[in-house]
């Protein structure tokens, strides 16, 4: 599934990084601690986190994951829109909690 599939289907804002909404992406992570995303979550996954510093954006980068939503109507701060934008890497929210927002992706990628 691209990404643009994901924010339609979900209705999930799109803040920034639109030049990577055709990523396809293959699972999720949630978790708000950088180190556990760096060391556990895998290229194409989209990272659900309560974060909104540019260091979730230095992580999505590394990790190369197809995303990043922001729950609980949290908004980025500048720098992360900017990195975002850069990194071509899709900046998405959610009004939901992350347990919602994680059991309404499950149902849409699991096989």
């Amino acid at each position: 599934m691209k990404v643009s599939e994901l924010v339609e289907k979900l209705g999930l804002t799109v803040y920034s990084g639109q030049n990577g909404l055709d990523r396809e992406i293959n699972g999720g992570y949630v978790s708000d601690l950088l180190s556990d995303v760096m060391g556990n979550a895998s290229e194409g996954m989209v990272w659900i986190t309560l974060q909104v510093h540019q260091n979730v954006m230095a992580i999505a980068s590394l990790k190369e994951l197809g995303a990043v939503i922001l729950v609980n109507n949290l908004e980025p701060q500048e720098n992360t829109i900017q990195h975002s934008n850069n990194e071509n890497i899709p900046l998405l929210g959610t009004n939901l909690p992350a347990f919602e927002i994680a059991g309404e992706m499950y149902q849409l990628l699991k096989p």
